[in-house]
């Protein structure tokens, strides 16, 4: 009887506390079940091993020092797979060369699950962006492949070289910034550009605008706003408003066309036309907008660093470039002699990806060193095994590029940039940088082009070299921060790009 009353007391004054007390109750509560759990739990003989210590202590490290952590998993298990828990969700990590093939080949590992999750830097808006029917994905995978077909490339460069021209031109004949800054904006910009529509990507206030809300998502991407999104933190509720806002801009883009009754050769028209309902345009526009700048800028961004730090490198894409103008670009007719911009886009699509090697290899190098890339799936078919250690259903798998973009076997001395490096043979996978497998990037094509045209108009409009913050030439490059999961970027004011215009008129 005691315990009886002890309990309706407390009861009663948990009903009667404020929601401040109650949600607290009920957090304190939640983890302490999972403690309990978690401690109850035993490792099967053919289960990954497991990281030694509480779970809870690997929520912060996984989501803001991943590459360290992961590999500090790997040499606390003496494993090849472990496993550890995020909150009531199982991960398992895996690396190794059968591991990585199973991985990127196995039927039952889905990568819109797994990445929904894990990551939680895509503004999520239910039937929008998030909680899509198979149907409605299936449609937007088709629409961006519509949008990278030669005909809709072919239109777009010219584009693409004006926005350039036009960003180039504002820093001016001489300077110094940092390629964080300047380049990660002008690849947002173009990316508009190639996958909105006009209304957005011809106003550079609405433009600025929508990269502040996108970075506000970033930095607003906490372990508490992907593991307990109804937790209403200020990096949520700042996340939540982001996301509205992106979304109102969109729409009224989206009512603009449709209300003025004038077409476009954008992507915006192509959806219209294509007879699309709305929530698949917003959704295409609002997810691949980020989706597309991050990744492109972080390589372009690295790209230029990269370069500058190896004139060698720099030059051979110089002549490169010079060499396709002088077999496609017309010469000029009048006394003032055509913009760079122009000149770039009279090269044929063709042309940009099969007759640039040098671009190529930088491309793919470039990738290989800087993007801190995890590659993550959910288990949504039945059980399987991975080098002999079973992955349940429903367990989130996730496989670090750094395994094998990093592995000094297939790389020697891998953190050096050399463009020139012989490529692994007879290595299933051992190039993931646009994936692997049943799920490659659907945007590369896009991608690559983009950045041979930036790193066109860049290297035959401007000299540029790397310095420290004194200004002074740089002893050493920067090092690829894979600790930073979107742009592997050093310690911010560490370097610049110094750069001054050529004679070459842009």
């Amino acid at each position: 009887m005691p315990y009886t009353i002890g309990l309706h007391a407390a009861s009663t004054a948990f009903l009667s506390a404020g929601f401040a007390t109650q949600f607290t109750v009920a957090v304190i509560v939640f983890l302490a079940i999972i403690l309990t759990t978690s401690a109850f739990q035993k490792d099967g003989v053919d289960a990954p091993a497991s990281l030694p210590g509480n779970s809870l202590l690997a929520i912060t490290p996984f989501f803001r020092r991943r590459y360290d952590f992961l590999n500090w998993g790997f040499h606390a298990t003496g494993q090849s797979i472990f496993q550890f828990q995020l909150l009531r969700n199982t991960v398992i990590v895996v690396s190794g060369e059968s591991a990585r093939e199973k991985f990127f080949t196995a039927k039952g590992l889905d990568l819109t699950e797994g990445f929904k999750i894990l990551s939680g830097a895509i503004p999520m808006v239910r039937g929008v962006t998030s909680d899509l029917q198979v149907r409605r994905i299936a449609m937007i995978h088709r629409r961006l492949a519509s949008v990278q077909k030669n005909a809709s490339l072919t239109a777009l460069i010219p584009h693409i070289l004006d926005d350039s021209r036009r960003i180039m031109e504002s820093w001016g004949t001489n300077g110094r910034f940092d390629p964080f800054d300047k380049i990660y904006e002008l690849i947002f910009q173009i990316t508009i550009r190639s996958l909105s529509c006009t209304e957005i990507s011809d106003d550079p206030a609405l433009v600025s605008r929508l990269k502040t809300l996108y970075d506000t998502l970033d930095t607003g991407t906490t372990p508490a706003t992907v593991l307990v999104p109804w937790f209403p933190t200020p990096a949520m509720i700042k996340k939540l408003w982001a996301t509205k806002e992106i979304y109102d801009i969109v729409v009224k883009a989206i009512d603009a066309r449709e209300k003025s009754g004038i077409a476009q050769n954008d992507t915006l028209q192509m959806l219209l036309d294509a007879g699309d309902e709305k929530l698949i345009v917003v959704g295409f526009i609002m997810g691949l907008l980020i989706a597309g700048a991050r990744a492109t800028g972080t390589t372009a961004s690295w790209l230029m660093t990269l370069i500058g730090g190896h004139p060698e490198w720099r030059a051979k894409a110089a002549v490169e470039v010079e060499s396709l103008l002088a077999s496609y670009s017309s010469p000029s007719s009048s006394s003032a002699p055509h913009s760079l911009a122009s000149r770039l886009a009279s090269i044929p699509l063709e042309a940009w990806e099969s007759e640039t090697p040098v671009l190529d290899s930088i491309i793919r190098e470039t990738t290989r060193i800087a993007q801190p890339h995890t590659a993550m799936r959910r288990n949504l078919g039945p059980e399987l095994y991975i080098n002999n250690k079973i992955i349940p259903t429903g367990a989130y798998v996730i496989y670090p590029f750094s395994d094998v973009h990093l592995d000094p076997e297939l790389y020697p001395d891998p953190w050096k940039f050399d463009p020139g490096r012989k490529e692994p043979v007879n290595t299933p996978f051992g190039y993931v940088g646009w994936g692997g497998g049943k799920t490659l990037c659907l945007g590369t094509r896009l991608a690559k082009v983009e950045l041979k045209l930036v790193t066109a108009m860049f290297v035959l409009g401007f000299n540029h070299s790397i310095i420290d913050q004194a200004g002074k030439p740089s002893d050493t490059l920067p090092v690829p921060n894979w600790n930073d999961i979107l742009l592997c970027r050093p310690p911010k004011d560490s370097f610049y790009i110094k750069y001054e215009r050529t004679r070459v008129p842009l």
